[in-house]
């Protein structure tokens, strides 16, 4: 089944952006150069930040075929897991960039959005901005206020493997070509 998600990723490769797509986040952009290495552009500054020898999980939110997937990487520069996500709707675009987690919470239910019932609704909290944005557990098959939806059998594996040191990525462009080596030896052997 996996075969079956990755070889579109080879025919299509990644797209650039272009004005016309609605999941750009105004002011920071965050691009692969190579598996550890990526290009920021904040505004009309562009940098480079260098992620070889840290843990890090890169979130691809518009990755081709899909909404999106996550890869954990790890300090060699493997990527070891990954799995579906779902991201913001249009109206509340996920932001690029190259973040730390500044919270995790096992049990958690969301301050702006939270559930009628009283249930949690974002278990396995990993926040990685100030205003709110996390990856937690979620449905990837609907798309969140702009938080990163892991699927329930992914986020306890990720939650568990990162700490306060580990960066979250995120980007709108494709890191399947980076990871594509990798995920063939862990879903193929």
């Amino acid at each position: 089944m996996f075969k079956n998600i990755l070889f579109p990723f080879l025919l299509l490769g990644s797209s650039l952006i272009s004005e016309e797509n609605p999941y750009i986040f105004k002011g920071t952009e965050t691009v692969p150069i190579t598996k550890t290495i990526f290009k920021l552009y904040e505004g009309n500054k562009e940098r480079l930040v260098n992620l070889t020898g840290k843990n890090f999980i890169l979130v691809s939110v518009r990755e081709v075929g899909s909404d999106g997937r996550f890869y954990a990487v790890d300090v060699d520069g493997t990527v070891w897991w990954s799995g579906p996500v779902t991201s913001g709707a249009p109206e509340f675009k996920s932001p690029s960039g190259i973040f730390n987690i500044i919270q995790k919470k096992r049990f958690h239910m969301s301050t702006a959005y939270p559930e009628p019932s009283g249930v949690n609704n974002m278990d396995y909290m990993m926040k990685f901005t100030k205003n709110g944005h996390a990856l937690h557990e979620g449905s990837v098959d609907w798309l969140s206020h702009g938080c990163i939806h892991i699927d329930p059998k992914d986020v306890p594996v990720l939650y568990k493997w990162s700490s306060f040191k580990t960066k979250v990525v995120i980007t709108r462009h494709s890191y399947m070509p980076f990871a594509l080596e990798d995920l063939r030896r862990i879903y193929t052997d």
